[in-house]
């Protein structure tokens, strides 16, 4: 048995649902799918499209329109094993090693031999790479932490955008049902907690408008990051972790949260600037760009083999190193050799919006600091990305499926979409063929969604701001015990805030709490999960991978090769559990 606190056991693999539900109107509307699959990236696609192909009634629910997730903004490409001379293994070695000590192999062995195969799969869907100069041959690129050149890319620096356009227009022909400008708020389960669906809000006109819900023995999260919860980030607007905090209002646990990828080259717009950063894709240190400081000095030669092209995690930490020594706030990536031609060809998107921002690349360095891009962690799945709530799955980058470990490779992340988004449809469509009955029916569905449960308390809108200062703050590339203990307490008081307004409304005709909206609902899913990630950080007494405790700056692999397994109680604290081990215990298993 595991055990939570006293008097609170449950098996391994089942969790217990705190019964939260954020604040909102009961649904208006309701719509039945066999598999709803919320977001619309790489992930959320390809799993949609797989689940109709084998015959199940999906339904895409997604925050923008299709094409406006995370998907489109990846600039470097899609890894895997494709070239002469390049195999799975060496691509696992070089996955092993970025994820210092802390990726399941077995998942990491699945992604790198069934990648090619779902590249070959993606182009036969319609999505088209560059290719090698008069030749057939996709061209390979070479990216931080890899060895070979294994980096499918489309339009030069656009293949976030390439991938996008094929999966929606994929959609679009195979008419699959979408409900788009739709933000999911939580998942429904029936008494036994098990999947029947999720309630969402439309915003705008439509067939649907308000509140309403999708009833679905299978959910499939394909939310993206959350990369919001700091200030500067190279992720969309969207991007507020509300796949993980309705993942964990389910019952559902989240591990390894505490590893946020700091991106090292983001453009650097000044020590104001908040939300989405432009990004300079690893790719172009791929091509040679070298990483200079304001004297022109290329400061990562010696520091590691790679130089300029070590994991994520070593560039960041230097860059926000060397500008320490030097009192500034950011460094260069100078690529002026590169030249006219190789700029407009192979990065057009990045010198546009180098230009755009009053930099010409061609002429001058770049400047550019760290900032928040990939969650490594999320809620955590098996092989088959099953949850710990039966019925819930995860893929992409709201899922831990163990691929990443404590950082993850680069151009890793669209191949892991990619393939365990396949797995997914794969579980789904075998559970739906088990619960078939001899003359041809369905077997039972899970039973009508439980009565509504305890209202979470809502963040005012401007608090998003207030959680995005504190996490920035004290939970950035730079952690110590001090700094992470500033950001609880900021935390925790934007919680008790929210708690006294609600109970002040209670028993008042003339305080009222936050009215429920989509600010709200995202300001609230941003302190669920920046809470998570704070109080991940301050137990892992130790730095590894993208996690740099300055107090702790060694990695302790006898007290710390192991992850938190994270859940929400019912009085919305937080338990943590830790694995004995790097592995972890079964999930839950599959849907009914």
């Amino acid at each position: 048995m595991t055990t939570t606190g006293p008097g609170h056991a449950i098996a391994p693999g089942t969790t217990v649902s705190p019964g939260i539900r954020l604040t909102a109107p009961a649904p208006g509307w309701s719509i039945e799918a066999d598999v709803v699959v919320v977001g619309s990236g790489v992930a959320g696609l390809t799993a949609a499209l797989r689940c109709a192909a084998a015959g199940r009634r999906t339904v895409v629910v997604t925050k923008a329109r299709l094409d406006d997730g995370s998907t489109r903004w990846a600039q470097g490409g899609i890894a895997a094993a494709l070239g002469d001379g390049d195999t799975p293994e060496q691509h696992l070695a070089d996955t092993l090693v970025a994820g210092a000590g802390l990726c399941d192999e077995a998942a990491v062995r699945a992604l790198v031999t069934e990648g090619p195969a779902a590249v070959h799969r993606l182009i036969a869907a319609g999505a088209r790479f560059d290719t090698a100069p008069g030749s057939d041959e996709i061209a390979l690129g070479r990216e931080g932490g890899h060895h070979r050149r294994r980096i499918a890319h489309a339009g030069g620096d656009a293949t976030g955008a390439e991938v996008s356009r094929a999966l929606v227009e994929a959609v679009r022909a195979a008419g699959l049902r979408t409900i788009e400008n739709a933000l999911v708020l939580d998942l429904l389960t029936d008494a036994d907690g098990t999947t029947s669906g999720v309630t969402l809000h439309v915003m705008g006109e439509g067939q649907h408008d308000g509140v309403g819900a999708v009833h679905a023995p299978a959910v499939v999260l394909a939310t993206g990051g959350m990369g919001q919860v700091f200030s500067a980030t190279t992720n969309p607007a969207v991007s507020t972790g509300d796949g993980v905090a309705l993942a964990l209002r389910a019952g559902a646990e989240v591990s390894d949260l505490e590893f946020v990828q700091f991106h090292p080259t983001s453009l650097y717009l000044g020590p104001d600037a908040e939300g989405q950063q432009p990004l300079i894709s690893e790719a172009v240190r791929g091509e040679g760009a070298h990483l200079v400081d304001a004297d022109g000095i290329r400061f990562m030669v010696g520091q590691h083999e790679l130089a300029e092209l070590a994991p994520r995690d070593i560039v960041a930490k230097a860059i926000v190193r060397r500008a320490h020594e030097q009192g500034t706030e950011h460094m260069y990536l100078d690529a002026r050799h590169f030249g006219a031609r190789m700029w407009e060809d192979r990065f057009p998107t990045i010198l546009s919006a180098c230009r755009a921002n009053g930099i010409d690349p061609i002429t001058e360095p770049i400047p550019i600091a760290p900032a928040a891009h990939h969650a490594s962690g999320g809620v955590r799945t098996d092989l088959r990305g099953r949850t710990t709530v039966r019925g819930l799955y995860a893929c992409g980058e709201v899922a831990c499926t163990g691929v990443h470990g404590a950082n993850r490779l680069a151009s890793n992340s669209l191949l892991e979409g990619l393939v365990f988004a396949e797995r997914i449809a794969e579980d789904i469509a075998e559970a739906a063929a088990a619960n078939t009955v001899a003359d041809g029916a369905e077997g039972p569905l899970p039973g009508a969604p439980a009565p509504a449960s305890t209202a979470l308390p809502l963040l005012a809108p401007e608090a998003r701001s207030a959680v995005q200062r504190i996490m920035t703050a004290g939970a950035g590339v730079l952690r110590s015990a001090d700094s992470l203990a500033r950001a609880a307490a900021g935390l925790g008081a934007l919680q008790r805030e929210a708690a006294e307004a609600q109970a002040d409304a209670a028993g008042s005709t003339v305080a009222k709490t936050s009215e429920p909206g989509v600010e709200a609902w995202e300001a609230t899913n941003l302190l669920c999960v920046a809470r998570v990630l704070v109080a991940a950080a301050q137990r892992r007494a130790e730095t590894r991978g993208c996690h740099w405790r300055e107090d702790h700056p060694e990695r302790d692999d006898a007290s710390w090769r192991r992850h938190f397994r994270i859940t929400l109680d019912a009085d919305r604290a937080l338990s943590v559990r830790t694995t004995q081990t790097a592995g972890f215990p079964p999930t839950a298993g599959r849907t009914p």
